[in-house]
């Protein structure tokens, strides 16, 4: 066993020869390489912090429509039940078509804004998964 470890330490007093032997430039020139790569990483790293705090704010953004879209849904659906309730003398299937019209328009607008929030928190989850990888 003490004969492995000395042969461990001869190899690692060779690679520590073979390094201050090198010639100075050669020293200088990996460490201006790997200041080079870490500048790099650095700059990649604080875009896609900007990306993710961006997508961050548009999603939130859009939450928040989403949110004033299903208020005014049911403000309007709460209108069309009161003229609904003023115009008795209209015809019931008039009322009907028009309320189911405005309640598929309300509801297609509320299904794309979740689609979208959908795709950007998806979008968010794979530069996350980037910014790590990184």
């Amino acid at each position: 066993e003490v004969q492995k470890l000395n042969r461990q330490l001869e190899e690692k007093n060779g690679e520590l020869q073979e390094m201050i032997n090198q010639p100075l430039y050669e020293k200088e020139r990996e460490i201006l390489k790997l200041q080079k790569s870490l500048a790099e990483r650095e700059k990649a790293q604080a875009t896609s912090d900007v990306l993710c705090r961006s997508l961050t704010d548009e999603a939130h953004q859009l939450q928040r429509k989403l949110a004033s879209t299903a208020e005014m849904c049911q403000h309007l659906a709460k209108c069309l039940e009161e003229k609904q309730r003023k115009e008795k003398g209209n015809s019931n299937d008039q009322m009907a078509t028009e309320r189911s019209n405005q309640v598929f328009l309300l509801t297609s607008n509320e299904t794309s804004l979740q689609a979208l929030i959908c795709n950007l928190q998806d979008e968010n989850r794979m530069l996350k998964q980037k910014v790590a990888h990184v």
